[in-house]
């Protein structure tokens, strides 16, 4: 309806009801005012016809009941603007089966409503429905996710799936594109602000599953690209269950269609999105950190080449932090590189050339990565850091594996074994099992325990024999294993613990026999040691895996598997079966299918009574973190109930971080500084009564009242 229809339709009631209510005044008008009484009357003959039409040629137009509800009375309103379940029906058949697109038009419009419902924005006077039932919105909802791009393919004339960003750029140019374009445009920018409303998970997944089909649209539109992006990558970093699998499937699948549109904006925002969520690590967290990583990795696949330029910067920053580490050796630029994310990043790109290493994109990075990682194993050399050594030389196992290549860990190894830590008996008693998959720095009471010793010997048992396993079938493996060997009796001659004798002298056994087994065969042999024909030697063996050290090594891989198992409380999935987060990944199908349970699935995720309102997901996080923070301070002014006796103190998250952010670290050789650093720390707190808990107060009332009974009695 036009402006100057609306005006004429409203002047002529208010002067029907002005003619009702005051008939005197009206007659003096007509005496005195007949061009206040005068209006186009064509204007509201044309009124009726006056509705959009969609099709080509004109036909299909807005029927009867909806035509009613655009122009109600005023006194009935409120209610001829509520949505109801028959209006609904109705345009869902109209749409399945005359597809009318008077129909569709109107179904868009209560579906941008139903996405709308709740916002705190005023009354707009341009909405034609104002008001609905829960029931309503998740039956506009599920039909629209669900038939929409149907029906915005067959209008556009494109296939019933799939499409690349040349299809969308070749379209933009068409007669059927000028005509529909809104409607995709209001579908897809709807939608996304319903999903910055949502909160429940399962909700969250189904929308994006089914605008996942019509991802293809937004290279027209990017803007909307740009923000479904952020909140996709917001979804895969912070969501649960089935939420972040799905969230990285709509990622891929953006990539894949759209190519350099957002190939560039998701590799950035994918790394920076891993980096947020890997600052910290447990046992609980390991298998969320090693499903981003594998997420991360399989979206290096779409584009190897790009993903080149993007993994070679990220690479030299770290390179440069490690360069400053090297040059300025001070505390603040150690602690940057021995951290959860600096290690968390080179287990990722480890993983990313390991699963590359073939590929003439990716291999070239092989060489920087391995020089990073072998200097942060050697930047601070003492006993409490072996864990992180330990991990390094796992990832640089890894790298020499997949690649092929030599890369001298034994040293790093060897160099463990010589230090005092792990050659004299534990003075700290039997101690907890250490886990070195979550510990990047062991504490000082941990250092001197029976288990931390038992865990880092065995680990360097592993290591050194996956290192030498990787050549137990080069002919020049006598020459590579004679130094370990030597090193390796000179410990067990040294260290004053049995159980770590009689390990060592297990792999030295395993090491002779291996030698043995090559050099046999080594004496018949009449190539060069630089001949090609070297690179065949054993052939046959090495894939049948007969060599006394390989078999020695499955059986290390399988007591450190029973071993990491013992000491989960739950199961976390790690390695290789990692890339499924949570069993839920099993259903979700793949990019490509079409998903026949689309309508039971969906009947089932908006069955609940939920309606969008005002308070976005950030508008929550912003009222969770003042509730936190006025918590904060009521505990620290001592406000809360007197019969509570819980205290909240910090707890850190492990034994790394606390030595981190203590001012009495004395890993780089500044122990008296830092007893002292300590001492006064703790007698400030001891001084300052803001420290006392509530528990501490009332144990002293508590002793307050014993001395008084005790006193009352002796009287």
């Amino acid at each position: 309806m036009s402006k100057s229809q609306s005006a004429a339709k409203e002047h002529k009631d208010q002067l029907e009801r002005l003619q009702k209510k005051d008939p005197e005044f009206y007659q003096y008008l007509q005496e005195h005012g007949k061009d206040l009484l005068t209006f186009d009357e064509e204007d509201i003959d044309d009124d009726d016809e006056g509705v959009d039409v969609y099709m080509e040629d004109g036909e299909n137009q807005l029927g009867d009941e909806t035509h009613m509800h655009d122009i109600p009375e005023e006194e009935e309103k409120p209610s001829k603007n509520v949505l109801t379940t028959e209006m609904v029906n109705s345009w869902c058949k109209s749409i399945r089966e005359d597809e009318k697109l008077s129909a569709v038009h109107s179904l868009m419009k209560a579906f941008r409503t139903a996405c709308h419902y709740g916002d705190d924005t005023g009354t707009d006077s341009s909405a034609k429905f104002t008001a609905m039932s829960s029931s309503v919105f998740n039956k506009i909802m599920l039909f629209t996710l669900s038939e929409m791009d149907r029906v915005l393919r067959k209008l556009l004339k494109l296939p019933a799936s799939g499409g690349k960003r040349e299809t969308i750029n070749e379209l933009m140019n068409t007669k059927q594109w000028k005509n529909y374009n809104h409607l995709v445009k209001s579908y897809l920018g709807n939608a996304l602000h319903v999903l910055n409303q949502m909160t429940d998970t399962t909700m969250i997944s189904f929308t994006l599953r089914r605008l996942q089909y019509s991802s293809v649209f937004l290279a027209a539109f990017p803007s909307l690209l740009r923000k479904y992006i952020k909140v996709a990558l917001h979804f895969w970093g912070t969501g649960s269950d089935a939420l972040p699998g799905v969230s990285f499937l709509f990622l891929r699948d953006l990539c894949i269609r759209l190519g350099s549109d957002c190939l560039d904006e998701c590799f950035r925002g994918i790394y920076k999105a891993y980096v947020l969520n890997c600052h910290f690590v447990n046992a609980a967290k390991l298998q969320q950190i090693q499903f981003l990583a594998n997420c991360v990795i399989e979206l290096v696949r779409v584009d190897l080449p790009t993903a080149y330029q993007h993994a070679f910067v990220f690479i030299r920053q770290l390179a440069m932090l490690l360069r400053d580490a090297l040059n300025m050796k001070t505390k603040e630029v150690f602690r940057k590189v021995y951290e959860w994310k600096f290690i968390n990043c080179l287990e990722l790109w480890t993983g990313a050339i390991c699963t590359f290493s073939t590929e003439a994109d990716f291999r070239p990075l092989a060489y920087p990565l391995t020089q990073i990682i072998y200097g942060v194993a050697r930047l601070v050399p003492t006993a409490r850091y072996f864990p992180l050594r330990l991990r390094c030389v796992r990832m640089l196992n890894r790298i020499s594996a997949s690649t092929g290549t030599f890369i001298p860990v034994s040293m790093l190894l060897l160099d463990m074994l010589e230090m005092k830590e792990l050659n004299r008996p534990p003075t700290g008693g039997v101690g907890k099992a250490v886990d070195l998959r979550t510990t990047l720095k062991a504490s000082k009471p941990i250092l001197k325990t029976r288990a931390f010793q038992e865990a880092c010997v065995i680990s360097v048992v592993e290591e050194l024999a996956e290192h030498l396993a990787q050549r137990c079938y080069s002919a020049a493996f006598f020459e590579l294993s004679f130094i370990p060997a030597v090193r390796l009796r000179s410990f067990c001659k040294s260290t004053k613990v049995d159980r770590f004798r009689k390990e060592m002298r297990h792999l030295i056994r395993k090491i002779e026999a291996n030698t043995e087994f090559t050099n046999e065969r080594r004496a018949s042999v009449t190539f060069l040691p630089n001949d090609n024909a070297a690179t065949s030697f054993l052939e046959d063996e090495k894939k049948m895996g007969t060599s006394p050290l390989s078999q020695y090594v499955i059986t290390l891989r399988q007591r450190a598997q029973q071993r990491n198992d013992s000491m989960m409380k739950s199961s976390v999935v790690v390695g290789e079966n990692s890339s499924v987060f949570g069993r839920k990944l099993d259903q979700i199908p793949d990019s490509d299918e079409e998903d026949d349970t689309r309508n039971e699935d969906g009947a089932s995720v908006f069955s609940s009574s939920w309606l969008p309102r005002g308070n976005s997901r950030a508008d929550l996080s912003k009222e969770e973190k003042k509730k936190k923070k006025k918590k904060g301070m009521e505990q620290e002014e001592g406000i809360g109930d007197d019969d509570e006796d819980i205290v909240q103190d910090l707890v850190l998250s492990s034994d790394e971080d606390e030595d981190v952010l203590s001012e009495s670290d004395n890993t780089f050789g500044e122990d008296g500084k830092g007893e002292q650093l300590g001492g006064s720390r703790q007698q400030s707190k001891k001084q300052n009564p803001k420290n006392l808990s509530k528990k501490n107060v009332r144990s002293r009332r508590h002793e307050k009242n014993n001395k008084s009974s005790k006193r009352k009695r002796a009287s």
